[in-house]
């Protein structure tokens, strides 16, 4: 594993960490994973993108900032911004 991916693993656990106290350090991690993926030409992993909001980079919580749904063959994630994220049965 390279260097910019073992980065992106270490701020999704950050971010995991952090979302839990601080929602704002939570989101910085976020975006810092996202610059260095776009950077290293690099496709985010599948559980970060899961847990993530496109619109507002908040490291979702299904329960507490997160809405999960399941409907015919996927699942809906609404974050408390509004934005939904679908995504089929895995």
């Amino acid at each position: 594993m390279d260097i910019a991916a073992e980065r992106i693993e270490r701020l999704h656990e950050l971010a995991r960490a952090a979302a839990a106290d601080d929602d704002e350090l939570a989101r910085s991690y976020v975006r810092l994973a996202r610059r260095v993926a776009e950077r290293n030409r690099l496709p985010l992993p599948r559980t970060f993108r899961r847990f993530t909001c496109d619109e507002c980079d908040a490291y979702l919580r299904p329960g507490d900032n997160a809405r999960v749904r399941l409907q015919d063959g996927h699942v809906v994630i609404t974050c408390e911004c509004g934005a939904h994220a679908r995504y089929p049965y895995d």
